[in-house]
């Protein structure tokens, strides 16, 4: 009797707690600086999660929750959407993606031109024989096979694709400069639905790299009607961002206009001090086709140099066939001739990014792979080439074969001016074309492009606080409910009763990026909350041990009740959710 006595407060607690009855929310954001993503400003309020959703937008939210983040003196916004991300491998390395989380990423958007899946046998070796200081096994096969592994292997961040437009000519193709033949590019666009009813976004090309370039007009007409019958929609790295970026633009419109399917113009830049005359031009054309009715919209990196490989600055018909092929040629005198010869010409009728940058000493070696080669990190290509006694077209090439890569590098391309003119362009969404990495273990064997760690800090940061550019809710609606809209994402983007609960807390006043050319590997500052579909991957600014991100699927995926593809991308009606503007005034539909 005694012994029950004792065990009696214990026995009657759960009794209590269920009398007590559950909290009403798993989590509330109380007391921030509401931006919901729709463009409207920013209100003091609440935000309560329950599960993966958000439960309540508004005043001081009724009830309780079982835990609470004090906001005062914060913004609280949607998580932002990277619509152009390389972590296809970093996240298979460190699903933590540090570098965008810190800054309020919840969403990364791979597959410029080339997507992990889906690959032939050829496309998986390929994969493992370019691995540099990255090394991971290719256990899948299909682009949805490969986003599964991400999820399952835990990610911070949620992760999303296209199929690379590159992607699938090498499914038929391989590597090679040859036409398709109709037969063959009806294939092609059979490998494009495939990967659409996976869930992949649209198709994506990038049309300065072997063997995306050797693609003509028709065939990528053809591919965006595939990717639009499935409500996708078409993205690409355009065939010129210089000296024939009007050009470019015009084709870009073209495959618009000619499929049906909505454009995304990517990292939407005047490249070359030679071009940069030209940004005003190429706003207006993309905007005349906006006021036609065509969706073209654009998005960019926020800094003035871009990042690439030494293979952007080498023709690209001494790439066709793939690396070895490559490789195997610039070990023969005559060719590397033909090649030096090309790549100093003013006009070798292909994009060099060496020579619009104003020469090797604008080209910063980033990535390498040979450790022998580790120390010219941080070298610049005209610094390489000084040391060691030949021109730079050599010492290129020189590269590399000893790398056996295609050399990361940074590019001073741009300017300035025009990125601040970019920045106020109310289609304008972000991008960073970068990695979602680590401060820390193999990571730091390499330097990167800063933008992987500051791209959306440097926005709020420099642009909205120093510069004034942009309003802080206008800038977070082009993070947020601007690219979800673009994307067709099923309920992301705002902060929004039902929306899953993909929400950043972050001080507009102290936000900063810190990550430099010279010294990339540092944190942004300012973020101090990060939940991805309601679970904190971030918190007071430290990453948690969860891993909550998820596959984003788009509307072609078979998965969804009103998903599939269609007759035609015509009977699709874009935009599917949220609020956006296709008539170039920049304002805000709802």
């Amino acid at each position: 009797m005694m012994r029950l006595l004792k065990l009696l407060p214990f026995l009657t607690l759960p009794l209590l707690w269920s009398c007590a009855g559950k909290p009403d929310y798993d989590l509330v954001v109380r007391g921030g600086t509401i931006y919901d993503g729709a463009g409207k400003p920013g209100y003091v309020g609440d935000v309560a999660v329950r599960g993966d959703r958000i439960a309540y937008v508004g005043p001081r939210a009724p009830g309780d929750a079982l835990r609470e983040i004090d906001a005062s003196g914060r913004a609280v916004a949607p998580g932002f959407i990277n619509m152009l991300s390389w972590s296809n491998e970093s996240l298979l390395i460190d699903g933590r993606g540090q570098g965008e989380l810190r800054q309020g990423v919840t969403l990364e958007v791979m597959g410029e031109g080339w997507s992990m899946g889906p690959l032939t046998v050829a496309m998986k070796d390929e994969l493992v024989a370019k691995q540099g200081d990255l090394k991971y096994p290719v256990e899948w096969t299909t682009l949805g096979e490969y986003l599964g592994t991400l999820e399952r292997k835990g990610v911070s961040l949620n992760v999303a694709s296209y199929i690379g437009a590159a992607t699938a000519r090498m499914n038929l193709l391989g590597e090679a400069d040859v036409d398709p033949t109709p037969e063959q590019l009806t294939a092609m666009s059979v490998v494009v639905r495939s990967a659409m009813e996976e869930g992949a976004l649209g198709v994506a090309s990038s049309l300065i790299y072997a063997p995306g370039t050797f693609a003509e007009t028709d065939e990528l007409v053809a591919l965006a009607v595939a990717a639009g019958r499935c409500g996708g929609i078409y993205a690409t790295h355009m065939r010129s961002e210089g000296r024939r970026l009007l050009e470019a633009i015009d084709e870009t419109i073209d495959i618009s206009r000619r499929s049906g399917t909505p454009a995304e113009i990517y990292h939407l830049k005047a490249a070359g001090q030679d071009n940069w005359a030209k940004l005003e031009n190429a706003i207006a054309h993309i905007e005349a086709a906006r006021r036609d009715g065509l969706r073209i919209t654009t998005e960019m990196y926020s800094y003035p140099a871009a990042g690439t490989g030494l293979d952007a600055a080498m023709p690209p018909w001494v790439q066709a066939g793939g690396n070895e092929a490559w490789f195997a040629r610039l070990r023969d005198p005559a060719i590397r001739k033909r090649v030096a010869a090309e790549m100093r010409s003013p006009d070798a009728g292909w994009e060099n990014i060496m020579q619009m940058s104003g020469g090797p000493g604008q080209v910063l070696l980033a990535v390498l792979r040979n450790p022998a080669l580790k120390p010219l990190i941080g070298k610049t290509l005209a610094e390489v080439a000084k040391d060691r006694g030949v021109t730079a077209e050599e010492a290129a090439m020189d590269l590399v074969i000893e790398d056996e890569s295609r050399v990361g590098a940074i590019y001073f391309l741009m300017s300035e001016d025009n990125v601040r003119r970019e920045v106020s362009l109310p289609y304008m969404s972000f991008g960073s074309d970068g990695v979602a990495v680590s401060a820390e273990g193999v990571f730091l064997k390499s330097n990167l492009h800063p933008r992987g760690y500051g791209n959306f800090a440097r926005v709020f940061a420099r642009y909205v606080r120093d510069e004034k550019l942009v309003t802080i809710e206008e800038a977070v609606r082009r993070m947020t409910a601007q690219p979800a809209a673009v994307l067709g994402l099923r309920d992301r983007g705002q902060l929004r009763a039902d929306y899953y609960a993909d929400v950043v807390v972050f001080d507009p006043a102290t936000i900063q990026d810190h990550a430099t050319y010279a010294a990339p590997h540092q944190y942004a500052t300012g973020v101090s909350h990060v939940l991805v579909n309601g679970v904190e991957a971030l918190r007071d600014g430290e990453p948690t041990e969860a891993r909550p991100g998820r596959v984003v699927r788009g509307r072609g995926w078979k998965g969804w009740d009103d998903g599939g593809c269609r007759a035609s991308p015509t009977e699709w009606n874009w935009p599917f959710w949220g609020p956006s503007d296709w008539n170039g005034a920049g304002k805000t539909i709802e």
